[in-house]
């Protein structure tokens, strides 16, 4: 705990700019383009247990977790919270209309991460059309890997529920 506390605290005495020329998430873009998610980036931090967003909200951000660890959450209408996934990547719903949060995020320790506002970062996408294909490819491997963990742990978790 306390190393990750240090880990913390290094990464958030980094500029933004830094913070986000090296996550390695956005690794290869151009100089340009990683202009742009600066311009639309802010250094954030979740306590244990807050929730970040709530499934059904408006979409209009994604992060990039740095230390820590955040869950998405489903209730499926069921009542009980299914945990779908744990994630370093938040949020790809800004990319799609009709721009609202599938699942509901967590963070399961404290946690740091990279804030970008997506309804800038949409503009800027229209703009700059590599940029969007950039971060198209780059979420839809995010988005593959999500909904095949979606679908295990909701399966394992209607079998807990059918022995019941």
């Amino acid at each position: 705990m306390e190393a990750q506390t240090k880990m913390t605290m290094q990464i958030e005495t980094e500029p933004i700019a830094t913070r986000v020329t090296f996550h390695p998430f956005l690794a290869g873009l151009k100089r340009e383009q990683l202009a742009l998610l600066t311009d639309c980036a802010m250094a954030t931090n979740s306590k244990k247990g807050q929730t970040i967003f709530r499934e059904g909200e408006m979409a209009n951000r994604f992060y990039l977790i740095e230390t820590g660890r955040v869950v998405l959450e489903s209730s499926e209408g069921l009542g009980n919270q299914v945990i779908i996934d744990t994630i370093d990547l938040l949020g790809w719903s800004w990319m799609f209309p009709p721009y609202t949060w599938q699942f509901t995020a967590r963070a399961v320790e404290p946690t740091a991460a990279i804030f970008f506002y997506g309804t800038i970062l949409r503009e800027y996408c229209e703009k700059d059309h590599s940029l969007g294909y950039e971060l198209l490819k780059r979420m839809s491997v995010v988005m593959v890997k999500r909904l095949q963990a979606a679908r295990k742990n909701t399966v394992a978790f209607h079998a807990r529920n059918a022995r019941c």
